[in-house]
């Protein structure tokens, strides 16, 4: 399969905001990445290693759950807000993650009375953020991605 990287600003209307999504080891920051060297777009990424309560979700997920939803969910709120102040140096802006996902992670991981916490707030930080003009969606094998993400627990 042929892959080629098409320049968003040659058409009549650029998007402004594009998300790259997908499942956990599909390549979504290396393209988000790869999109941003090639044209000069800013990105927002998604950065798992900031967060202090993930070790401790992945040892007791019941206890931490919350607090990393939470924890997430602020830090992509705050980068997607960054949209609205405008930059007309920079017209694209590519993420390697759609806000929209949290909600799923917090509706699998997270008991009944946190869900309906967290949904108040997400509701309310969501409001009047800007929502993607285009979402590319990255699929693989189940295969690849599962040899992608051993791979990157090894390094």
């Amino acid at each position: 399969m042929e892959s080629k990287i098409i320049d968003l600003s040659k058409y009549n209307r650029v998007p402004k905001f594009v998300a790259v999504e997908g499942p956990v080891g599909v390549g979504k920051t290396t393209l988000t990445k790869l999109l941003a060297e090639s044209f000069g777009y800013e990105t927002f990424l998604e950065k798992p290693s900031d967060n202090p309560f993930l070790g401790d979700f992945y040892k007791n997920p019941s206890q931490s759950a919350l607090a990393t939803q939470l924890f997430f969910l602020f830090q992509r709120v705050k980068q997607i807000q960054d949209l609205k102040q405008g930059d007309i140096f920079t017209p694209v802006h590519v993420s390697d993650f759609l806000l929209d996902k949290d909600k799923l992670f917090a509706q699998v991981t997270l008991s009944e009375h946190e869900l309906s916490l967290y949904n108040q707030i997400y509701d309310y930080l969501s409001l009047d953020l800007p929502t993607p003009d285009l979402v590319i969606y990255l699929q693989a094998e189940t295969k690849t991605l599962f040899e992608r993400v051993f791979k990157e627990e090894e390094r």
